[in-house]
């Protein structure tokens, strides 16, 4: 996105949306109310953790229609934007499936523990995904931190073993992980907005597309693809993709409007927002409301969510100028993937000297568990911020 361009709200929003993914991550479920945190499988309703990674989803489709539309305004190739997605998507998908397996350690047979197998592992990410300033001096500086990071996830693959029958203990894709899933929608949705551009009526069909996958699939009638699922599946269930061309569907709304009638945006975007939360409520009826099975009712209320919350960040951020209380989410939203990784390696490090260090995670009071998790997310913030006047800073 051209900084010049830069509508400040969609920072602002993926960065609340990782504040809170920190928050509820970090939450210490059974002292704490059930509305905050994950609704089981078969429960018909959600939480708020249940709403936190769809509104991320939503949020790497409203930057798509910026990022590959900037791509396309400075003349790069299809092919070329095509290899950048690709690219993007897959090292979203390594690292999910890598910290999808990084709880499947078995020490015994990996001869590693488990937190040290974890800890390296996000190490070799950051070596390899690191955004370094690149120039003729540090050429095979950085080269060689590179390949030092893809020989250490290779060796960390090769030694990992679960003592579990899937996959003969080996690594197993199973749900992809968080980033995976990102991943997936990312591949999806970029390859969707390069083929129908800024044609909002096009993006629509491929909203409603998605939409009639998810239903179908969670009618049974895809079961003849169920040979292709262990690959496809995200894309065959349309979840994932349908969330993410919905933020796509929002950026092209307000790539119409934002200049000419902000009103008339707020009103549009907010409407369609309502329009899908009605729509799935009355999906309710065939379906629960359930993210563990990313049902389509659950799908569209997030959406609806998620448009009324842009709505009122964009009235209050780009309309009314009102930025000041942004700063704290400001290096999150800018700074997305080392906002979300970075606190894991503080986690690994915790648990590897087998001290209670965070002790509001004892209190059984709602209010401790409450406040020191929301510190925590905070302070993870800055830690990125950190972070990033080091020169640390993930890139994909």
């Amino acid at each position: 996105m051209a900084d010049n361009n830069r509508i400040l709200s969609i920072d602002i929003m993926r960065g609340l949306t990782l504040v809170l993914m920190l928050f509820v991550n970090d939450l210490y479920m059974p002292g704490v109310p059930t509305w905050l945190g994950h609704r089981a499988a078969d429960f018909d309703g959600m939480g708020l953790a249940d709403w936190v990674f769809p509104g991320f989803l939503f949020m790497v489709g409203m930057a798509i229609p910026y990022s590959i539309g900037k791509r396309i305004s400075e003349a790069q190739g299809t092919y070329t934007i095509m290899r950048h997605i690709v690219i993007r998507s897959v090292s979203l998908i390594i690292i999910g499936v890598l910290m999808l397996n990084s709880g499947r350690v078995n020490p015994e047979f990996t001869h590693i523990g488990k937190n040290l197998w974890a800890i390296l592992m996000y190490i070799g990410v950051f070596l390899i995904w690191n955004k370094y300033k690149e120039d003729e001096k540090n050429f095979f500086t950085v080269a060689g931190l590179r390949l030092a990071g893809i020989a250490l996830l290779v060796f960390l693959v090769f030694r990992f073993r679960s003592g579990e029958v899937a996959n003969n203990g080996s690594l197993i894709t199973s749900w992809w992980g968080i980033l995976g899933l990102i991943g997936w929608g990312y591949l999806v949705s970029a390859f969707v907005y390069l083929l129908v551009r800024d044609n909002l009526l096009n993006t629509v069909v491929a909203f409603l597309f998605f939409l009639a996958l998810n239903i179908l699939s969670k009618l049974g009638l895809l079961n003849v693809l169920n040979p292709v699922k262990p690959i496809l599946g995200v894309v065959i269930e349309g979840n994932v993709p349908l969330i993410v061309i919905s933020g796509m569907l929002t950026a092209l709304v307000l790539k119409k409007y934002s200049i000419s009638d902000s009103r008339k945006l707020i009103v549009t975007i907010v409407t369609i927002g309502i329009l899908s939360i009605f729509a799935g409520f009355i999906l309710r009826k065939w379906f629960i409301i359930s993210k563990i099975q990313a049902t389509p009712s659950w799908g569209l209320i997030c959406n609806g969510i998620s448009m009324i919350l842009f709505g009122l960040l964009y009235w209050i951020i780009d309309v009314k100028k009102h930025i000041r209380w942004t700063f704290f989410l400001k290096p999150a939203g800018e700074n997305s993937l080392t906002t979300y990784l970075a606190p894991d390696i503080l986690y690994y490090l915790i648990w590897s000297t087998g001290i209670p260090i965070l002790i509001y995670k004892q209190s059984g009071i709602p209010f401790v568990v409450i406040t020191g998790s929301v510190i925590w997310a905070l302070l993870m913030v800055g830690l990125t911020k950190i972070l990033v006047q080091f020169n640390i800073k993930l890139k994909l």
